[in-house]
């Protein structure tokens, strides 16, 4: 099961709504959703909560119009969930889109083979394919330092356990306004 909220800092304190992210297909959208929870459009910071119940979790920092700031729990169990794929950016698994573009062309080429030899001892392009993917890592990835300034320490956000959405919550003084979406 997942969970989804926004925490937003006001000058009243944190505002927590949930979410759904069905219409969420990019981190540019998350942004974009995270911006408009924001009163007026305010520069105030703004943190998206997704959690798939004892398995993953991840938070999203969007501070005004600045690049958003992403940590997950666990990225390879978060890769096999859509809502992880949003989070687990090219940039944050340290891939090189360009590279894979590069790639993608040489596959589109429609050899017959017979250059490299005969047919049957060639290598399935498939197994190549798979071969050349970087593995998604176990474990924490991203901006460990992510809430740093509101009170979780890194070694705090790498210590957290199934609850790990209330523990930062209520670090944050948010513990009461998260319960009340959930």
């Amino acid at each position: 099961m997942y969970f989804a909220a926004l925490l937003a800092r006001t000058e009243d304190g944190w505002e927590a709504s949930d979410t759904e992210l069905d219409d969420v297909e990019t981190l540019s959208d998350l942004a974009d959703l995270a911006r408009e929870a924001t009163a007026d459009g305010a520069d105030d910071t703004v943190l998206v909560f997704i959690e798939q119940e004892d398995v993953w979790f991840g938070v999203v920092r969007v501070d005004g119009e600045e690049d958003p700031r992403i940590y997950v729990s666990n990225a390879a169990a978060a890769a096999r969930s859509s809502y992880g794929e949003i989070l687990l950016t090219d940039e944050l698994l340290g891939r090189d889109p360009a590279a894979d573009d590069s790639a993608a062309d040489l596959d589109a080429l429609d050899l017959d083979g017979t250059e490299d030899g005969d047919l049957d001892e060639q290598e399935d392009p498939d197994d190549e394919a798979v071969e050349s993917l970087d593995p998604v890592p176990a474990g924490p990835l991203g901006d460990v330092a992510i809430l740093a300034d509101l009170g979780v320490s890194e070694h705090q956000l790498l210590t957290l356990d199934s609850d790990a959405l209330v523990e930062i919550a209520d670090a944050l003084g948010a513990a009461e306004v998260l319960e009340a979406v959930r």
